[in-house]
């Protein structure tokens, strides 16, 4: 397995990902019965030639089955923090794996954590330990290793504070929030923040009205004095996620990969117009790489996406609704 794992993170073209993701794709119907009965249904004997023959498992799976390879113990288990129903449940058997994936994607994206300081408009480690999202942000404050680093929900003012003083020193600073809290953040203590990274992770339901995503980022740029707002992608079921550094434009990591599927045929890929977001996940290779999501999007020739809603009367999941 060392072997698959070392292969993942030297993904380095197209090419070499496809070849490994169709490795995955047989070592996965070898061992995770759950996909291999589903996929078994869709090829009906046949073997996929390519990523895009592949079939993706309904996110929805992950409610009811448990989704997990032969043989492999669980170390964490990450809860989604859903609305209505059942919540969706990730079992990690390598939680190593997860932390080389988003150490590895945040050096690729924003370099030396350690040149960060990292503050999180979300619930602590001692509130939501079951969430992916708030391991992977703790994970990162203990890294950057930065004095002020550290959470701030529900402490406006504070933070308001701490922003100023780190603005002032110029220090590279990125504030992690879920939306309605940024909303909040930016009506009360607007600044001018031209050094510090505003990381939106989404989430309104319950707290304040729907607005658009340009609606939002349009609110906070004017309040924080801000370029760009980014963004990040991910959810429950993955170990990776992609990262938006402006205008809801998103890339992956090279072990990651978004395609999107025809709205009324689930089993066709297109490109260039909008769909359902299907993800491929290398890192994800003990629980299911391949993984249809409710998210509707666009990919671009250049491998980046767009994320521009959700199917109807899909569930309100995920780190969304991490506080309420």
């Amino acid at each position: 397995m060392n072997t698959f794992i070392n292969k993942i993170f030297n993904c380095t073209n197209d090419a070499t990902f496809e070849k490994l993701a169709l490795e995955i794709f047989d070592f996965q119907m070898e061992n995770n019965l759950t996909y291999a009965a589903y996929a078994a249904l869709i090829l009906r004997g046949k073997h996929p030639e390519n990523i895009n023959e592949i079939p993706f498992l309904p996110v929805e799976f992950f409610k009811t089955e448990q989704i997990i390879c032969q043989g492999q113990a669980i170390e964490e288990i990450f809860l989604s923090s859903g609305s209505t129903g059942e919540q969706s449940q990730h079992l990690v058997s390598n939680i190593e794996l997860y932390k080389s994936s988003y150490q590895k994607a945040f050096q690729l994206f924003y370099g030396d954590i350690t040149d960060y300081c990292i503050l999180a408009l979300l619930p602590s480690y001692k509130e939501r330990e079951d969430s992916s999202l708030i391991y992977m942000v703790d994970d990162l404050i203990k890294k950057s290793k930065h004095p002020q680093s550290n959470y701030y929900l529900n402490n406006y003012e504070e933070l308001a504070t701490t922003l100023k003083e780190l603005e002032s020193k110029k220090q590279k600073t990125i504030l992690f929030g879920v939306t309605y809290a940024l909303l909040d953040l930016a009506e009360v203590f607007p600044l001018k923040l031209e050094h510090i990274i505003i990381m939106e992770t989404g989430g309104m339901k319950g707290q304040r009205k729907e607005l658009l995503k340009e609606e939002i980022h349009s609110i906070l740029k004017h309040s924080f004095a801000a370029e760009n707002i980014h963004s990040e992608y991910g959810m429950t079921e993955l170990l990776s996620q992609g990262y938006s550094k402006g205008n809801n434009i998103f890339k992956t990591p090279p072990w990651m990969k978004i395609l999107t599927r025809d709205i009324n045929d689930p089993l066709s890929i297109i490109s260039n117009k909008t769909g359902g977001i299907n993800v491929i996940d290398l890192a994800n290779i003990y629980s299911c790489p391949f993984i249809a999501t409710q998210d509707l999007g666009r990919t671009f020739d250049d491998g980046s996406f767009s994320v521009l809603g959700r199917f109807n009367n899909a569930d309100v999941r995920g780190c969304n609704l991490l506080v309420q």
